[in-house]
């Protein structure tokens, strides 16, 4: 008799954004003439740049060649991108790394997801709330989180509440947690942190021997220059952080999937009889027996993001999303709406109107305007109240939301 992994029954329902697609397919159905557009999950809508295109046809003709042709490569990432990447995103910011640091993967969602991996299970973990789903469902699947309560919390997780009247920003846990995810910018509220308030996480990090995993997937947007774009800013957090970034929003590889996680060779957890282990060599073995690496057409288009020509063209793209990020907030704003983020992050995270629950304003907006967004509540109990747009669709689908908004009665 096979037996299954019962944790995965402790998940609640299906993936939000799996639910999302449910719920629009079937108004489709039943509305085929309606034109739905879609602002709720976080997927581009621009095209690849030139520069990248360039790189990667240039790579097909190298596969298409004897001398040229390449198998398998490296699990962690070819040299002449983790190169470009040290020298551009760390480099500049007075950041020191090691080759041997970055690891290039297929995504941050699947890092983040994965991370958990190499921790025991009796780990008390943190997230903030609302919370990027992910963190929570992979240690719900790992057998880490105890049961799912009735309120909308896992038993064994400490939720760090970030709602308006502490203007999202997390206190510190209360109780000891071992691993911390943090994700700033943002994702969902578009909020984002200081310096001198991610500088508490780390102290907080270093004096309970904890592990801060921190999600910079979003840090190619902030606009503001108090804004720290790395974790690695703080002094001492080369010592208890891992960093997730993705080329996924920033260059447009939602659909060729290529980012990279750093692991610093001084972070180390604790075996039970106290000996301390470098994340980095396990994370490696990790790796190298779970993943073949991406594809070498794949890093070369992403090393073409650090030309001058890429810089220079994703930069407009970036632009273009964050563009659409202040045509929503200040539309909403001029309909009436609490809004909050579309600063420093592609996200608007706005308050819906008082007495509507999350999911019952997702179904005023497809049925009523046909805007699709992302309930708040589908992030974490605190997020109930709230809702969630992203800047990345069209600008003509952007200002014709817009302009439906103010038909919208509530």
């Amino acid at each position: 008799m096979a037996f299954i992994n019962e944790n995965y029954l402790k998940l609640p329902g299906s993936y939000l954004f799996s639910e999302i697609a449910r719920r629009v397919n079937n108004f489709k159905n039943e509305n085929p003439n309606a034109k739905i557009i879609r602002l709720g999950i976080g997927d581009v809508t621009r095209p690849l740049v030139p520069a990248v295109i360039d790189a990667m046809h240039k790579a097909v003709e190298e596969m298409a060649k004897e001398e040229t042709f390449r198998g398998y490569g490296p699990e962690q990432g070819y040299r002449f991108l983790i190169d470009k990447i040290i020298e551009n995103d760390y480099a500049p910011r007075g950041i020191k790394l090691d080759e041997d640091e970055v690891f290039v993967s297929d995504g941050a969602k699947s890092d983040t997801g994965n991370f958990q991996e190499i921790f025991g299970l009796d780990n008390k973990i943190a997230v903030t709330d609302p919370v990027y789903p992910v963190y929570v469902d992979s240690n719900v699947m790992a057998g880490r989180t105890g049961e799912y309560l009735e309120h909308g919390y896992f038993e064994k997780i400490t939720y760090l509440p970030c709602t308006a009247e502490n203007n999202f920003i997390p206190e510190l846990p209360k109780e000891k947690v071992d691993i911390i995810y943090l994700c700033f910018p943002n994702n969902p509220t578009g909020m984002t942190l200081s310096k001198e308030e991610l500088k508490k996480w780390v102290d907080y990090a270093k004096e309970n021997r904890a592990i801060i995993l921190f999600d910079s997937a979003y840090e190619a947007f902030i606009r503001e220059k108090d804004v720290p774009h790395s974790i690695y800013e703080v002094e001492g957090a080369d010592e208890v952080a891992i960093e997730f970034r993705s080329f996924s929003k920033t260059a447009g590889f939602t659909g060729t999937r290529c980012a990279y996680t750093v692991v610093p060779k001084k972070v180390v957890a604790y075996t039970k009889n106290g000996e301390a282990h470098q994340l980095n060599s396990l994370w490696n073995r990790r790796q190298t027996t779970k993943f073949n690496g991406v594809p070498y057409i794949i890093q070369r288009a992403a090393a073409a993001v650090y030309t001058p020509e890429g810089q220079k063209q994703i930069r407009e793209t970036i632009d273009y999303y964050m563009d659409n990020a202040k045509i929503i907030k200040e539309g909403l704003e001029d309909a009436g709406l609490t809004v909050f983020g579309g600063v420093n992050a592609p996200y608007i995270w706005l308050k819906t109107p008082t007495g509507i629950s999350s999911w019952e304003f997702f179904d005023i907006m497809l049925k009523e305007i046909n805007v699709v967004g992302t309930p708040g509540s589908g992030f974490g109990p605190s997020g109930e109240g709230y809702f969630r747009l992203t800047a990345f669709g069209s600008r003509e689908n952007t200002l014709e939301a817009i302009e439906r908004f103010k038909n919208l009665k509530l």
